[in-house]
């Protein structure tokens, strides 16, 4: 089942309506020819992006893929993610193809030749991020040659994925070389930064840095010209974020169906999958317990008793009493997740860059500079669920800064960004631990001893599913499968891969 928000396009081409107007259903793709002004399509692709990135693909297999969340032992919707089967997220690779880029698109095309350069900007500083997921998900696929069936390209080549980023880099550069002294964004349309073009050069600078800190474990990596932009570039500061004032919804009622946050959709909907689904992952609820750390009752709901307890991951089959407390595995209350009413939705998170910017220069050895900006993503984060007490980054807390080696402070603002991407931004918590191999695998076969495992199983680290731990040969997924349709339908299509423990091309440092 699968409940995202899209746009009438009718209602689009009203102005003056509210934001929440903009939300409402089924836009037909056949009319996009039709329309005059292109910023009138950017609602739809902003929001679009933002459903999928915390939506039924990636919210879900993105969360269950790093261990925040895990099924429930009385349920089974998400048995395939938890035992690491061929999961191939077909519905957001249409809906970004098809719908995103393919309005981004045409945005861009009704822009490059007038005077809008704002309306432009965006659209192609979006259209670069959203390539940029989808091949730093999938590998190579259809880019040069996409999204130009009316050139008569039905069957668009295989493209490698170092080639694709050496183009996304080059297109970024371009972009970031326009002229913009005079140039407007419609206030009304977009819904990230309200026409603010200074912010989206910000979002673009980082979306820049972002794609050459992803290629850090590669031989296309300088880290020296990374620092030297990072010290030249007006990075982001504030969040690209749908934020959750434009949704539909309420805290008694639960708001218009297809209106909400898409896992609102899925807590308050019918389905309630979240409710009956979803508990937590002992490897990521221990973290924060063990560390006291503050954010931890704004991420989970306590059973009742107010004990909060987390599962091990793909163990769902488990009739043993894992910690001897006389209740069974199965018949444990364990800790569940909510979504606030208004809660935002990340496309770049300021936690997030400063995460990257603290990398750049722990990798320089300039810890001063690396302790700077890992302590504003920390707070950053902090902030974002309402929290301003800061104590965890002092000389008791856990997530003081430690000065150690290049290594170590990289495992430490991996970590952390672990924790600040909950709830957020669950694929680029994938995508970066699969980077960095941060939080690390711990080989303990839980089967074997469910009571040694839960008495000795490290704090901090993860565990290969109890349920798909053959599955994989005892590593973690790395990447999704190709959708069917884009491989029956293309007759330049490459192999289907073996399983979704293929490495993308920069995914190069060693670990599982």
């Amino acid at each position: 089942m699968k409940r995202y928000i899209t746009i009438l396009t009718t209602l689009l081409l009203m102005f003056t309506i509210s934001c929440s107007d903009y939300l409402d259903v089924n836009r037909d793709p056949n009319v996009l020819a039709e329309i005059p002004d292109a910023k009138v399509l950017m609602p739809g692709a902003q929001v679009g992006l933002a459903n999928n990135l915390m939506g039924w693909d990636f919210g879900f297999a993105g969360a269950f893929w790093v261990e925040y969340w895990t099924q429930a032992y009385t349920a089974s919707q998400f048995k395939f993610l938890n035992e690491y089967n061929e999961a191939n997220f077909s519905n957001s690779y249409q809906d970004l193809t098809a719908g995103v880029l393919t309005d981004l698109k045409k945005i861009k095309t009704l822009t490059e030749d007038s005077e809008d350069k704002g309306t432009y900007f965006v659209a192609e500083a979006l259209s670069i991020f959203t390539w940029q997921i989808i091949t730093d998900l999938w590998g190579s696929i259809p880019y040069s040659e996409a999204l130009k069936g009316n050139e008569g390209i039905d069957s668009p080549k295989f493209d490698e994925g170092k080639d694709i980023y050496a183009d996304l880099m080059n297109r970024i550069n371009a972009l970031l070389a326009l002229d913009l002294s005079n140039a407007t964004i419609d206030k009304t349309t977009d819904f990230i930064y309200e026409g603010d073009v200074s912010e989206w050069v910000k979002f673009a600078n980082s979306l820049k840095l972002k794609l050459m800190l992803r290629l850090s474990e590669t031989s296309e990596y300088n880290n020296a010209a990374t620092l030297a932009f990072v010290q030249s570039a007006n990075l982001l500061d504030s969040s690209a974020k749908i934020s959750g004032s434009v949704w539909s919804d309420d805290e008694k009622s639960g708001g218009q169906e297809g209106k909400r946050h898409p896992m609102r959709e899925f807590q308050v909907g019918g389905a309630n999958y979240l409710s009956t689904n979803v508990i937590a992952s002992k490897s990521f609820l221990d973290y924060l317990l063990e560390n006291d750390d503050p954010r931890l009752n704004s991420l989970f709901v306590a059973p009742a008793g107010g004990v909060h307890k987390g599962a091990f991951f793909g163990d769902f089959d488990s009739k043993a009493d894992s910690d001897g407390n006389g209740t069974a595995d199965d018949k444990e209350k364990y800790s569940t997740v909510e979504f606030a009413y208004n809660m935002d939705i990340m496309i770049m998170s300021d936690w997030e860059v400063d995460f990257y910017i603290a990398e750049v220069y722990a990798r320089a050895s300039n810890n001063a500079k690396a302790e700077e900006y890992y302590e504003m993503g920390v707070n950053a984060s902090l902030a974002q669920h309402g929290i301003d007490d800061a104590d965890i980054l002092d000389g008791n807390g856990y997530a003081e800064w430690t000065n150690g080696t290049v290594e170590e402070n990289i495992k430490q603002i991996a970590m952390q960004k672990w924790v600040a991407n909950a709830k957020y931004q669950h694929v680029e918590s994938f995508l970066e631990r699969n980077r960095l191999k941060y939080p690390s695998v711990n080989d303990i076969d839980i089967k074997a001893d469910r009571t040694y495992a839960y008495q000795n199983f490290p704090v901090g680290q993860l565990t290969i599913s109890v349920n798909g731990r053959a599955k994989l040969n005892g590593t973690l997924p790395q990447s999704p499968m190709y959708p069917t349709s884009i491989l029956t339908r293309n007759v330049n299509a490459i192999p289907q891969k073996a399983d979704i423990g293929e490495k993308v091309w920069w995914n190069k440092k060693a670990g599982k």
